[in-house]
């Protein structure tokens, strides 16, 4: 009897290890579909064309920057600004956090896309020029209590950079509706 016991508890195991592996692979599949929905268009871009596989390192890389972004905006958490902002942009971002921190104020972004046209890729590769037209709606909440929520295309001029596993996005400027 006790080698049957063993081997019920060994089943059993077997089948919690398996379980657990299975909500940590739709977790991680949940993480993944949750990036913001990007789409790159690089028709008449110069002085170089991209690489489909740059073309979707971008792609990616510039979702999961947003992804921080909204993040980090809505926990007042820079802790949790990762790895796709750097330079100006980072700075940017963390001076407003801190700033919405001491007004008792959070940002909530619900990310609607966005169709983003590469205008620039350098000879070398160095940098890439961006523009971006992000379809968002934005709350801002005061504490709990929401004190405005607005739903529009807003456009910004990205510069991203690459680095040794990811694209940085190092410089994201609102810009106005005539700007592109």
């Amino acid at each position: 009897m006790k080698h049957s016991s063993r081997l019920f508890l060994l089943a059993a195991l077997l089948v919690a290890v398996a379980a657990s592996l299975l909500v940590r692979g739709a977790a991680v599949a949940l993480a993944a579909s949750s990036l913001p929905r990007v789409t790159l268009s690089a028709e008449a871009l110069s002085p170089r064309s991209i690489e489909q596989r740059t073309g979707e390192t971008v792609t990616h890389d510039y979702a999961q920057a947003w992804q921080d972004l909204a993040i980090c905006l809505n926990s007042n958490r820079t802790d949790l600004l990762g790895d796709y902002f750097a330079g100006e942009a980072k700075r940017r971002i963390a001076s407003r956090i801190a700033d919405q921190k001491g007004a008792n104020l959070r940002t909530q972004y619900l990310d609607g896309g966005h169709r983003v046209k590469a205008v620039f890729y350098s000879v070398d590769g160095g940098e890439m020029q961006l523009e971006d037209q992000a379809q968002l709606e934005v709350r801002v909440f005061d504490g709990d209590k929401l004190i405005s929520a607005s739903n529009s295309t807003q456009k910004y001029l990205v510069l991203m950079t690459p680095g040794s596993d990811r694209w940085y996005v190092r410089f994201l400027e609102s810009v106005g509706d005539g700007a592109f």
